[in-house]
């Protein structure tokens, strides 16, 4: 990767402190060895595995370690491996060797077994490690520290694939590994202790845990539990986020609504606001199983019809905060492309509806799944159901909490577009998941078989980037999902919260609470 890319990157880790004032006291509200974090919602599961929702990554990768992960410049690297692969001269095997002595929260040393039994469930029950199984020969244990992964054919993304925190390939305690999880036993800084629904998911510092040596580095490197207790707590309510973290209630309040900011700005230097750069790109999921938009001609109609800088504006309001952009990776990174472009941020209302007639539209309502905990996920939504209907074309908004969406979104009886969002990521195959057709909006061509093929088995980053842009034209022809532009975050924490690094998952290991 370039030097270029690196910087790009390195710089979206980076937080824009913006306001600072005379130190307020922080409340007695959260005791000193102890940290209350307000998430957007209750998370639907705490299995890493299970879901790609980002709030279930975000509590989990505290608890649960994968063999390899990011650093500050999104380079993949050991993690509970002891290093990077050894691969065969076709390709095809990977020999991975792990970290001795590492211990589980019960007291046991990982093992080669506890591996190879923690990727096969990842296989069986993630929806990117089913995808992923596809290319899986084999998974073997070779010796008690080695594992063996041998490939049917090349795939450039599987350390990335191995590294990624949402849908996360963990490696379990073997004994703790079962069709539905009840012990939560990983090798994290954080050890599970409690979950209240509706009120917390309580963690505490994991005495035993062996650190890797490096410095931090983003996800990468030494993680130290300086914190005793982790208390995530869910707040559906943005407005109840920001008021929390005003008050001194809340040591670190995550997604804020962009028109707060000026609040936080003038609170004083008890509150720090963060907005984090190129944090991420808003998409529509697209049913293309059933229902009115399991036609590719309505699909291309509804994407005539949408303005994506009107929805983009209405979301985040403050120029600050978003970009209007065809192209779904940054200009600079070597994936960057504008194939496509024609057919973004059209907005051409008649159009849309001369091409839905034609496709043989017959008013059926387009029901458009969101949920309030994500303000900007809400008011995107009001703007595409407008937008549909002035092209003619019904729209039913269904507002529901994020839990109920991850939940309906699996049963494709259930609705016809949803509103969601992802970091930015420098391998095409880590996101959306929809490019893998096992996850929500089963989207499945020939097309996108034929091109995404060639990119995951060219292994030359130089040829794989020059291939993104003929897969990102098919997105554009067939429309399973629509990349609405790019945003940056806005998050706050208290002025006691020390030492936390802005990310796509916020993570608090080698963070401190205390006074000034």
């Amino acid at each position: 990767m370039s030097s270029l890319f690196h910087r790009k990157w390195a710089k979206r880790m980076i937080a824009l402190v913006l306001c600072f004032g005379p130190f307020v006291p922080a409340p007695a509200a959260a005791a000193p060895s102890a940290a209350n974090l307000a998430m957007i919602a209750e998370p639907q599961t705490l299995d890493p595995m299970g879901t790609t929702a980002d709030l279930v990554a975000t509590i989990m990768q505290h608890v649960y370690e994968p063999l390899y992960t990011y650093d500050a410049k999104w380079n993949v690297v050991p993690m509970l491996a002891d290093g990077l692969p050894k691969v065969s001269g076709d390709g095809l095997t990977h020999t991975i060797a792990l970290r001795q002595g590492v211990k589980f929260h019960n007291g046991r040393e990982m093992v080669a077994d506890d591996v190879v039994a923690s990727l096969k469930r990842w296989m069986e029950v993630s929806p990117r490690g089913k995808a992923v199984a596809r290319d899986i020969a084999s998974v073997e244990a070779k010796g008690p520290y080695t594992v063996e992964l041998k490939l049917k054919t090349l795939y450039a993304p599987l350390l990335s694939q191995l590294a990624l925190p949402t849908s996360m390939a963990a490696i379990l305690a073997k004994e703790s590994i079962a069709p539905q999880l009840k012990d939560f036993i990983g090798t994290g800084p954080y050890k599970f202790k409690e979950r209240r629904p509706d009120q917390y998911t309580l963690l505490t510092r994991f005495d035993g845990y062996v650190a890797r040596k490096e410095a931090a580095s983003g996800y990468a490197g030494k993680r130290e539990a300086l914190i005793e207790e982790l208390r995530f707590v869910p707040v559906p309510s943005a407005n109840t986020r920001v008021e929390g973290s005003l008050s001194g209630q809340f040591d670190f309040a995550d997604l804020l609504p962009v028109e707060s900011i000026g609040r936080l700005e003038k609170a004083g230097a008890s509150v720090v606001p963060i907005m984090t750069e190129s944090f991420g790109f808003p998409y529509l999921v697209f049913n293309t199983r059933e229902g009115v938009l399991a036609s590719q001609a309505i699909r291309l109609a509804v994407q005539t019809a949408f303005g994506e800088g009107e929805m983009m504006a209405a979301a985040f309001g403050d120029t600050r905060f978003f970009t209007v952009e065809p192209n779904h990776f940054p200009k600079g990174t070597p994936f960057f492309s504008t194939a496509g472009a024609d057919k973004y941020n059209q907005r051409d209302a008649a159009a849309a509806k001369e091409a839905a007639a034609k496709a043989g539209y017959n008013g059926q309502a387009v029901r458009i799944m969101a949920s309030r905990q994500y303000e900007f996920h809400y008011n995107m939504a009001l703007v595409m159901a407008e937008q549909l209907k002035r092209a003619g074309i019904k729209a039913e908004l269904q507002i529901v909490d994020w839990a109920t969406l991850v939940q309906r979104r699996n049963d494709p009886k259930l609705w016809d577009i949803y509103v969601t969002h992802s970091p930015v990521f420098p391998e095409p195959m880590l996101s959306p998941p929809q490019l893998n057709e096992d996850a929500p909006g089963w989207w499945s061509s020939p097309a996108k078989q034929t091109t995404l093929s060639t990119l995951n088995r060219e292994m030359d980053p130089a040829k794989r980037a020059a291939l993104w842009g003929k897969v990102q034209q098919v997105i554009y022809d067939e429309v399973p999902y629509i990349n609405v532009g790019k945003f940056n975050s806005l998050s706050a924490r208290s002025q006691r919260l020390q030492g936390y690094v802005p990310s796509a998952w916020p993570f608090f290991w080698n963070t401190a609470v205390g006074g000034k």
